[in-house]
């Protein structure tokens, strides 16, 4: 490969422009999930595209939402809370809880099981977390919860995916196996 095919093209400063910062990170694909939480008020949730996991032992996830979220608040108030991993089909329960809709649960089907977080029917995985910690970063507020318990739907369920400002959904055309054998660190 040539060193011109390795160059990086000429980047403009872009440290103060939040719509160039958006709509390059935005190139990043990320997975869309709703993270719940049971309160004394009633069961909170909020749509969230920024959640990942941090350690294996002890096992640790983090999500991220804005700063002044009321339901973010509640979420770490709760001290529980569930990570819905929405399915390619769940655009309209992304919708309901990214907006300020009175009733978000109204749209798909929740086990509302008193004491626990609420889970969404359908959604590709959930992960029910304690949380841990949670700290200021930037305009956002990032929750870090311990795992006590998760599970993956079955069959072939597919994430949604939010890529380039858009909800999208996984090709399936262009799906390629690719072995990870070469990565050790992946490998458990």
């Amino acid at each position: 490969m040539s060193a011109s095919v390795l160059a990086a093209p000429d980047l403009p400063a872009t440290t103060a422009d939040p719509v160039m910062f958006r709509r390059v990170l935005g190139h990043a694909p990320t997975s869309v999930s709703v993270v719940t939480a049971a309160t004394p008020q009633g069961p909170v949730g909020v749509t969230v595209g920024s959640f990942t996991s941090v350690s294996l032992e002890p096992p640790l996830v983090v999500f991220y939402c804005g700063r002044n979220s009321a339901s973010a608040d509640a979420i770490v108030n709760s001290g529980r809370f569930c990570v819905n991993v929405l399915a390619e089909d769940q655009q309209q329960v992304c919708a309901a809880f990214a907006s300020r809709t009175a009733d978000r649960f109204a749209s798909g089907e929740w086990d509302l099981a008193a004491g626990t977080a609420p889970r969404l029917g359908g959604a590709v995985a959930w992960i029910e977390c304690d949380v841990e910690n949670s700290f200021p970063a930037g305009d956002h507020l990032g929750v870090v919860g311990r795992v006590q318990r998760l599970a993956a739907a079955g069959g072939h369920r597919k994430p949604l995916i939010f890529h380039r400002g858009q909800l999208v959904r996984l090709d399936r055309t262009c799906g390629v196996h690719v072995p990870t054998h070469s990565f050790d660190w992946w490998d458990i």
